[in-house]
């Protein structure tokens, strides 16, 4: 691929229309050029030249001299990046405006079981979960270390408020680390969980419970290269689910068997 083409590529990625683009590009490669030239070096009609060339006009990107014929001309690239990013960052805004302003439904009982393949997405969904935290949180932490700053971050801001944090950890000394971190919540050392068994060679990770309903469970496993694990996870929501219920009698159990009050 030319780097003209490349350059096209990326500019409708980025939102401009490839007429657009390659007229841009086409005016990039010359200091100025009219309709028929713009056209030639394009190999856009030149019949949608001047329709394309005054929707550029719009956004800022080009200039034109009122002359016989016309002239247009491309404005400098770090101008044109600065003014498509201005306008690329603005769609996003708008897009996320919009999409916070959609209404949730009460209920999510029949999601289901969902599946999440990368450590990232693992954060993003523990994170939003303690967000909406209304009554409790249960974190069981087989491997202290799978617990990122987001994580730590979302248990502190929660366990100043209403909801009950518990976590459990298999040492005293991630005992110690957890409540520096999060000095709100009760935090049990379960010497089992020093000892856990993995499947697949997948090893247990972390088990989150909020208010009941809503787990996620994740699991490390090594991968070909050196010191680096993939963690992935499955989640549920929904008081009913069977996976949430199962997990709810579980979770209670083992903090009834420690004398934890809920």
């Amino acid at each position: 691929m030319s780097n003209s083409e490349e350059a096209v590529r990326s500019l409708t990625e980025l939102g401009l229309t490839e007429y657009e683009a390659r007229c841009f590009v086409a005016l990039a490669r010359i200091s100025s050029g009219t309709a028929r030239e713009i056209s030639d070096v394009a190999e856009v009609p030149r019949s949608r030249v001047y329709d394309t060339i005054e929707r550029l006009d719009r956004k800022g990107l080009v200039t034109v001299q009122q002359s016989d014929p016309r002239e247009y001309q491309a404005i400098s690239t770090d101008l044109a990046i600065e003014r498509i990013r201005d306008d690329y960052d603005s769609r996003i805004n708008a897009a996320e405006n919009a999409l916070q302003q959609l209404e949730r439904p009460d209920s999510r009982e029949n999601e289901g079981t969902w599946a999440i393949s990368r450590p990232e997405y693992v954060t993003d969904r523990i994170v939003t979960f303690l967000e909406e935290a209304d009554e409790s949180i249960h974190l069981v932490a087989a491997v202290p270390d799978s617990i990122d700053r987001e994580v730590y971050a979302g248990l502190c801001d929660v366990a100043e408020g209403e909801p009950e944090v518990v976590v459990e950890v298999p040492t005293e000394d991630d005992r110690e680390t957890f409540h520096e971190a999060v000095p709100e919540a009760t935090v049990v050392v379960a010497e089992e969980l020093r000892t856990t068994t993995a499947v697949n060679e997948e090893r247990p990770a972390k088990l989150l419970l909020v208010d009941g309903e809503a787990v996620v469970a994740s699991g490390l496993k090594d991968s070909d290269l050196p010191d680096v694990v993939h963690e992935t996870a499955v989640w549920t929501y929904g008081r009913d689910h069977g996976f949430a219920a199962w997990m709810r009698e579980l979770l209670d159990d083992r903090l009834e068997r420690r004398d934890v009050d809920r």
